[in-house]
């Protein structure tokens, strides 16, 4: 049996080779303000890869994604072993587009301090009065440059994200930029609409996309997962303060009330944390996770 390694270790996902395809695995670790934290999530793998199964099978009339099959009798043998079923999926070879795509719907986190400062949110100005957590008259879309691990992503302009696609991809810059811009505002928008009559609200997300081998524009990584979502029960929403959430908010917040705990978790926070993902991915899908 041929062994494989990782050619691709991010802060949650491993990436093996398998020749015609990518294997993404996505591991039970957690991650909050760009670190690794030193506790691994149990299940937490599971719960990204079948929730992004179902919002790529539920979006694909939108546009193309990568994923071929997470079942892991589809891929080579190395992965048909339990650590790897369930939290793995194969999925096409794609040429990551440098740009995060990010959508809010709602005004929160870093989006309400930049408003509150001044009006704005990434450089887009919104109307007065908003309150944190309101509903926003139409989605924005405020990309942002990948960064390293340990680095921070940086906000740029639609503008800006011309530019750096532009520099990658010369004379596609703009169609790639608007491209990605039109897709993640459709997905958001009928991803959320779903959502609010399974109970929850997704208040903003990212996507990221790729190119195929004929050059057209795919969606790759993960989709709508609460690693790269804010997910907030429909069920008592009241603008004007934080909602409690079913994603790694709660993590975040944890942490920020310790500043002390050198990014340890106790075991409390783990299991109300993977308790969080499975009761959204039970409201979003209807499924259990296995």
């Amino acid at each position: 049996m041929k062994e494989y390694s990782p050619i691709k270790e991010g802060k949650v996902r491993e990436i093996y080779d398998a020749g015609d395809s990518l294997i993404m695995v996505a591991t039970d670790r957690i991650s909050a303000f760009d670190v690794i934290l030193k506790n691994k999530v149990t299940k937490k793998g599971t719960v990204l890869t079948q929730m992004s199964r179902f919002w790529f099978n539920y979006t694909k009339d939108i546009i193309p994604n990568h994923m071929i099959s997470t079942d892991v009798n589809d891929m080579p043998e190395f992965f048909r072993k339990p650590e790897f079923d369930g939290n793995s999926m194969k999925c096409k070879k794609l040429t990551m587009l440098p740009i995060e795509c990010i959508v809010r719907g709602y005004i929160t986190g870093s989006g309400w301090k930049s408003y509150k400062e001044n009006g704005t949110v990434c450089g887009i100005r919104l109307p007065e009065g908003l309150k944190e957590c309101d509903k926003l008259p139409e989605p924005i879309y405020t990309p942002s440059t990948k960064a390293e691990i340990g680095d921070h992503d940086e906000n740029i302009n639609f503008e800006k994200s011309i530019e750096v696609l532009e520099k990658k991809f010369p004379g596609h810059g703009e169609e790639y930029a608007k491209t990605i811009r039109d897709c993640t505002i459709a997905l958001y928008k009928k991803c959320a609409d779903y959502a609010l009559t399974r109970g929850i609200i997704i208040a903003d997300t990212k996507f990221e996309f790729g190119l195929d081998e004929n050059g057209k524009v795919v969606l790759g990584d993960e989709m709508l997962t609460p690693d790269s979502s804010r997910f907030w029960p429909v069920e008592g929403y009241e603008a004007g303060h934080d909602q409690p959430s079913f994603d790694k908010q709660f993590v975040r917040n944890w942490l920020k009330a310790h500043p002390d705990s050198d990014y340890n978790l106790p075991q409390d926070v783990i299991d109300k944390t993977i308790a969080k993902y499975k009761e959204a991915y039970k409201m979003l899908t209807g499924e259990e996770i296995r």
